[in-house]
């Protein structure tokens, strides 16, 4: 993904190798650093961005894909009268008399199915069974494993681990943070460096110059900064909500939001006040029955969603059991904006309610977090917000392509030892006024800590290039 310095200002022709300037001040050599660290990680991060992008398109795409594949289970005909949700859980029981159900998902529109997720011996664990009711009929339309708060199905989960971590488990997840922790650099740093350049018309910045030679490496450098400067923005926050997930930073993001006061509150279900519920809650299923079923009095699912009704919690729910010691959790699981995510707990012996949050009454930072998170997977806004992602993804594979293709370019056509395009020249960083070095070295050793992964893969790269600079010095 590397800019390219300038091509000249009339013929667009490539720029000709040159040694760094010598001209003073600190704007030169800062722009001579960006170059080179642009230069570095579109080239040696590029691959692993590739990756991260391919997967995350298809990902974007399974949500219309699976509501397609999955069409049987998802959708019915619409009928005359829904029946009880309490009838088509029992009918989900009677199909899987060896799961034990932890949540329901009643229907929320017309044509749609009900899903009841349980624990079963016939998906994995950390996975759920969903069975599909027909909410007219009670009659079972069938089953499928079903994966996190979204409930995806499989072949969004499959992409989802693909994305995530290629299906190597926790090893693989190096790949996504180290493309997460670069991906933020490499956008903002393109940025500044197209922002830089002169040009003959300011709307150039936004648009690729048609004029130019369609062959050229100047041609192909105005699509690569035009495309650039509007993937931007949304590069950066996938870049930042991608990292919350990662094992390193996720980690480190993860206290300073505690220590901020930001983390998730998540309802109580707990009948004894004294009692914690563990937190069980805010999973995709909860009440795994690792506590035990409840036993008691119990009021039954249909008057709990009455009672939960009452409190103002209705739409798109999501409806977790009650464990030994634990009431009903009812959650708001409508993601388009603006958003319902309140949730509620009753006594299932009385209906009572015990507890209840509000989305309005999350810290600003846990808010932030949600809403991020979920344009990040996709789901708030619906298809619209899938196929933005879809596009951001497509651009972003394109940036890569074009940005490589420039390097190629770019190398020496009349020297057959170096085939390759040559970095740009070193000394940017020593020609730096001292009161520009060391706050960006101050800031590079910070960052570099909050985010290993990038912390280490930039030292790998002075290293490297130190290597080749007293090499390249001891030949001449």
């Amino acid at each position: 993904m590397a800019i390219e310095d300038r091509p000249a200002p009339e013929t667009g022709e490539p720029p000709r190798t040159r040694t760094a300037p010598a001209a003073s001040g600190a704007a030169p050599a800062l722009r001579a650093l960006l170059l080179r660290l642009h230069f570095y990680a579109g080239l040696l991060i590029a691959p692993f961005l590739l990756v991260a992008a391919t997967s995350g398109l298809l990902y974007a795409l399974s949500y219309p894909a699976e509501r397609i594949v999955y069409s049987h289970e998802l959708t019915v005909p619409v009928g005359d009268r829904v029946q009880p949700v309490s009838e088509q859980i029992a009918a989900a029981r009677e199909a899987h008399p060896e799961g034990t159900v932890t949540a329901v998902w009643p229907s929320s529109e017309e044509g749609a199915t009900t899903r009841v997720l349980m624990t079963s011996p016939e998906v994995e664990e950390g996975k759920s069974l969903a069975v599909f009711v027909d909410p007219y009929t009670a009659e079972v339309r069938g089953e499928l494993p079903s994966y996190g708060s979204s409930g995806a199905l499989p072949l969004r989960t499959w992409l989802s681990e693909f994305h995530r971590n290629l299906h190597l488990g926790e090893p693989g997840r190096l790949y996504s943070e180290l493309a997460a922790s670069w991906l933020w650099v490499v956008a903002l740093g393109g940025v500044a460096l197209w922002a830089a350049r002169r040009r003959r018309r300011r709307a150039l910045l936004l648009v690729p110059d048609r004029t130019l030679p369609k062959k050229g490496r100047a041609r192909t450098l105005s699509w690569h900064g035009s495309v650039g400067l509007w993937a931007a923005a949304g590069l950066v926050a996938l870049s930042a909500t991608g990292l919350t997930w990662s094992t390193y930073a996720g980690e480190n993001i993860g206290k300073v939001q505690d220590q901020l006061g930001g983390s998730t509150p998540t309802v109580s279900a707990a009948l004894d006040p004294g009692a914690s519920d563990g937190g069980g809650h805010d999973g995709h299923g909860g009440g795994s029955g690792e506590t035990g079923e409840h036993q008691g009095a119990d009021i039954g699912v249909d008057a709990v969603l009455g009672a939960a009704a009452g409190a103002g919690v209705d739409g798109k729910l999501a409806v977790v059991l009650p464990a030994e010691g634990t009431g009903y959790v009812v959650k708001q699981t409508d993601t388009l904006f603006p958003v319902h995510l309140d949730s509620v707990s009753v006594d299932p012996a009385d209906g009572r309610i015990i507890d209840e949050l509000r989305f309005d009454d999350y810290p600003l930072l846990a808010k932030l977090t949600r809403y991020g998170i979920d344009l990040h997977m996709g789901v708030t806004l619906g298809l619209a917000n899938q196929l933005a992602l879809a596009a951001l993804m497509l651009g972003t594979i394109l940036l890569i392509v074009w940005g490589y293709r420039m390097w190629w370019l770019r190398r020496p056509t009349q020297d057959r030892v170096r085939s390759a395009g040559r970095p740009y020249p070193r000394g940017s960083l020593r020609r730096l006024p001292a009161a520009w070095s060391v706050p960006l070295g101050a800031a590079a050793l910070l960052v570099g800590w909050f985010v290993p992964l990038l912390g280490l893969s930039l030292l790998a790269f002075l290293v490297v290039d130190t290597a080749l600079g007293v090499r390249a010095r001891a030949r001449t």
